[in-house]
């Protein structure tokens, strides 16, 4: 059996979060994040604990296991915001987050569409199974993280519709209150992967990505070894280059 590192964070195990599966809000808060609250993002080798590990199965490439994370990021969401396949579900967003939504989306057997600023993103959504937007949706995510998207994901959303804030908003948004309010648009906040009824959403997400094999041709456009990371991020900056998925190997 091959194993991959579940790399982005490291929790604590032990707090009443850990406890219930909820390590995404462990106790450690921003702590528990590789290459954000301590080192270890990019190194070739990182310890960690026996649960931080995801056993993959058979078919992924070691080198495609990287997709196992932001997959998981996207089934985590749905799961908290009750996504079902009779739901119609648009995505605001078509970088790697919202790309993988998609994915997790069509896995799910639901419709989804896809609004995204540039070709290459709608082309790959559209090979993972988007379609343009058009009319009201029962769930729309919002995977940009910019005011702008939000107020577009907004639009977007019928009332009483569930919108789900799937991005990072590092330096705050600006929410469009009175017409979420005004039409009973449930606000779902998520954040990172943790554990449901069903498992945890990491193996769910290697799971998904064993099923559909096309995914990191699809999504993953360009890697680098570890000593071109100033190029890597470059590259992952212009988006008008085609870049989606990045990636750095050691």
């Amino acid at each position: 059996v091959v194993f991959v590192i579940r790399y982005e964070y490291l929790a604590c195990g032990h707090c009443d979060a850990c406890a219930t599966g909820d390590y995404q809000r462990c106790r450690e808060g921003l702590s528990i994040v590789l290459g954000i609250g301590r080192d270890g993002g990019m190194a070739e080798e990182v310890v960690v604990p026996e649960r931080a590990i995801v056993p993959l199965p058979a078919g992924i490439a070691v080198e495609d296991a990287c997709l196992v994370e932001p997959l998981a990021v996207a089934i985590h969401g749905l799961r908290l915001a009750g996504v079902r396949g009779d739901h119609r579900v648009a995505v605001v967003g078509g970088g790697t987050i919202g790309l993988c939504a998609v994915a997790a989306v069509t896995g799910l057997g639901a419709p989804v569409a896809l609004v995204a600023r540039h070709d290459s993103q709608r082309e790959a959504g559209a090979r993972l199974g988007a379609t343009e937007a058009s009319g009201e949706y029962d769930v729309v995510i919002e995977a940009a993280g910019t005011s702008s998207a939000l107020t577009d994901a907004t639009a977007l959303a019928k009332s009483g519709g569930t919108l789900l804030l799937l991005a990072t908003y590092w330096d705050g948004f600006e929410i469009p209150a009175f017409d979420i309010c005004l039409r009973e648009i449930r606000i779902v906040p998520s954040s990172m992967y943790g554990r449901g009824d069903e498992g945890r959403d990491v193996d769910a997400a290697a799971r998904l990505l064993a099923s559909r094999p096309e995914i990191p041709e699809i999504l993953i456009t360009h890697r680098f070894p570890l000593e071109g990371a100033a190029e890597a991020f470059a590259t992952a900056a212009d988006r008008s280059s085609g870049a989606i998925k990045v990636v750095l190997e050691p």
